[in-house]
């Protein structure tokens, strides 16, 4: 057997101070280079929002920072609140945007809708819902999504979403991304500001947003950062426990929903460590006992992390050209 490579959680630690330094100069200088007055901030009462926009206020001050609060029907009635907290902890301007009028207006919830009556026809628009995927380390087996819908009465459904099911539901879903950010650009056109994204390096990497949705961004301050280390900066930035202490969800479907079950099957600190290792060449064996997975587990990971890198690659593609203009 070869040689172990080195490895352990320590890998992911970062000097919060000089990373926080390092970004501030980025967002200040783009600002300046592209003269912009302020940032536009879109808050989901996550830590990952809640760093960003305190990293803002760190780069230009609080009265050159908005917060957009974006909620809709499906939001978790926690949304509001954190966001508030975070917003208010910084002592930032907020706007609320309810979107839901938009998004009826798109068609968004009925053809969502639709989509899950091709696998369960009892749906309609009084049921909950959202999509999960089957655990990344318990096969080899081909992962499809399914759809979970709860009714009225409390009624639990599942069904595999078949291929058209499951690309209706994501498409119309898409629209809640793509409606918040022509909100968040409306506001930074009105006030000559830019817009910072809030993706951090397990969503950038693995392609977990929306194309011209929140994946759309003028700065993405904290998209080098593992999700482990986000949390670093926002104990280091001071962001309230309340947010810090809340698992990481989607907020995109109506039924409460972590972003483990919804596309990493991982829990974030785990996922790090496997994204870590297979970005720097720690093969499986050595990663396992430091993520506490089997070898085996974690070469189930390794591929669902480079079939992810593959299909998803054209989210990160500019628009293709004839021929490059300069």
């Amino acid at each position: 057997m070869p040689e172990k490579k080195s490895f352990s959680p320590e890998v992911l630690k970062i000097d919060a101070a000089a990373e926080v330094e390092r970004i501030k100069t980025l967002i200040k200088s783009y600002l300046m280079e592209h003269k912009r007055k302020g940032s536009v901030v879109a808050m989901s009462g996550g830590v990952d929002s809640s760093v960003v926009a305190a990293l803002c206020v760190h780069a230009l001050g609080p009265t050159r920072v908005l917060g957009l609060l974006l909620p809709e029907k499906d939001s978790a009635a926690e949304t509001l609140r954190l966001s508030r907290i975070a917003a208010d902890a910084l002592g930032i301007k907020t706007i609320e945007e309810d979107i839901t009028d938009t998004l009826k207006a798109v068609g968004c919830y009925s053809r969502r809708d639709a989509s899950v009556r091709e696998v369960i026809p009892e749906f309609n628009s009084d049921y909950k819902c959202k999509i999960v995927l089957p655990s990344v380390i318990d096969s080899d087996s081909y992962r499809l999504f399914s759809v979970v819908a709860q009714s009225p009465e409390g009624k639990v459904i599942k069904a595999r979403l078949t291929p058209t099911a499951y690309l209706g539901v994501v498409a119309a879903s898409n629209f809640k991304q793509r409606i918040r950010k022509m909100f968040e650009y409306y506001h930074a056109d009105r006030l000559n500001y830019a817009v910072m994204g809030t993706p951090n390096r397990l969503e950038y990497d693995k392609g977990f947003f929306v194309k011209n949705g929140d994946g759309s961004a003028d700065v993405k301050p904290i998209a080098h950062l593992y999700k482990t280390q986000v949390y670093q900066l926002a104990e280091h930035l001071g962001v309230p426990v309340e947010i810090t202490s809340r698992p990481p969800t989607t907020d995109t479907y109506s039924m409460p929903q972590s972003q483990e079950e919804f596309y990493f099957s991982l829990p974030y600190h785990k996922m790090d460590l496997c994204l870590y290792a297979r970005t720097n060449g720690i093969p499986a064996y050595a990663a396992a006992p430091v993520v506490g997975l089997t070898s085996e587990q974690v070469e189930r990971v390794f591929r669902d992390i480079d079939q992810k890198r593959k299909t998803t690659r054209y989210l990160h593609l500019k628009p293709q050209l004839v021929e490059e203009i300069f």
